[in-house]
């Protein structure tokens, strides 16, 4: 299960600019420390979150989960 948090962590930091968790928190209109409990594992994110996340990122859902190492999904 830690996979799926570091791959949010992954994500945000792995771009030409990288993000900052309060530029992803207010993406997902929360604070910069709940997204943070999130992205270490401490607490689970709302699936509806993770969603957004795909869609902003332009990647699959499994690939957040960890099921798969293709970002465009499953095959």
């Amino acid at each position: 299960m830690k996979y799926f948090y570091h791959r949010l962590k992954d994500l945000r930091e792995d771009r030409s600019e990288p993000l900052k968790q309060q530029d992803i928190a207010e993406l997902l209109g929360t604070t910069q420390q709940t997204y943070s409990i999130w992205e270490r594992g401490e607490r689970e994110i709302p699936f509806h979150h993770v969603i957004t996340l795909a869609k902003f990122y332009n990647v699959s859902i499994d690939y957040i989960a960890g099921l798969t190492n293709n970002k465009r999904g499953l095959k």
